[in-house]
């Protein structure tokens, strides 16, 4: 079996147990502070302020409640773009 270990600054990641992983924004709006999609920021992040961009692991099996996430933050989207090419390796022939 391929090793799918990923060597974050997270710790070492085991990408075969994912369920999901997507790349999101941290914004703050008038001081509350939410996870966006980069599309949402894409649109409309001229009326936020851009406080990261993380990359998130999520680890959750289905229909569980308990949320097993991983969050990477990154300050700049080429950053971010960086380490999902890292990633993608791991899910390539």
């Amino acid at each position: 079996m391929k090793n799918m270990i990923y060597k974050s600054s997270a710790g070492d990641l085991d990408l075969s147990k994912i369920t999901r992983l997507y790349p999101a924004v941290v914004v703050d709006l008038n001081g509350e502070v939410a996870e966006m999609s980069l599309e949402w920021a894409e649109l409309y992040g001229d009326k936020v302020k851009l406080k990261s961009y993380i990359l998130v692991f999520d680890f959750t099996p289905a229909h569980e409640e308990k949320k097993e996430k991983i969050t990477l933050e990154f300050e700049t989207k080429e950053e971010l773009i960086t380490s999902m090419q890292e990633v993608s390796k791991f899910f390539q022939n």
